[in-house]
């Protein structure tokens, strides 16, 4: 069985779907910790609840040392994949070198569209019809590793920015476990891309 660990920063709402997939068997992998690079982050507690393990990640004290704490506990508990799940820091080119192929990341938008921070907001902002969400590998850039998957979402007459957003997290929350399913099963979905 796969064993993964979910990486974020604020509410951990990607990380409770993910979650709740491997609890009711639908994602057929093993959840061997939840960590944070913030001792305050909703997520560590509500995976806490879930009954996961968890771990702050010591990036107070710089990237070199956030990094090597958690390639010490993915050496540990051999985890085959890393999943970014609202992670708001950028791996060193090293860390992704190391794990080339084996972090996977969720983008409120339809990359190569709205890259960066605030997509739901930029797409909001440039007045578009269409946004969505997109799974993809992590490479050395700010969300330009290979596409796995990818949602549209309307944006509908009489949106406020909050109902597009919920609309995407709703998106997210389907997709992530999804895609993570086929991607464990072995699946190369960067071939479905070319």
């Amino acid at each position: 069985m796969t064993t993964f660990a979910v990486l974020l920063s604020g509410r951990g709402t990607n990380m409770r779907a993910i979650a709740s997939a491997v609890r009711s068997g639908r994602l057929r992998a093993q959840l061997s910790f939840v960590a944070s690079d913030r001792a305050d982050a909703l997520g560590l507690r509500a995976a806490e609840r879930m009954g996961f393990e968890t771990a702050v990640l010591p990036y107070d004290a710089g990237r070199a040392a956030g990094e090597k704490a958690l390639a010490a506990l993915c050496t540990e508990r051999r985890i085959e994949w890393i999943v970014l799940a609202g992670f708001m820091r950028l791996l060193s080119p090293a860390f992704v070198d190391a794990y080339r192929n084996r972090i996977v990341n969720i983008h409120p938008a339809l990359l190569p569209s709205f890259p960066g921070t605030d997509g739901i907001g930029d797409a909001w902002r440039r007045g578009v019809k269409v946004t969505g969400v997109t799974v993809h590998l992590v490479d050395e850039g700010v969300d330009t590793g290979p596409i796995l998957a990818q949602k549209a979402v309307p944006v509908k007459p009489g949106d406020e920015r909050e109902d597009l957003e919920r609309r995407i997290h709703r998106a997210e929350h389907f997709l992530y476990w999804r895609t993570l399913s086929e991607l464990f099963s072995g699946r190369d979905l960067t071939a479905r891309r070319r």
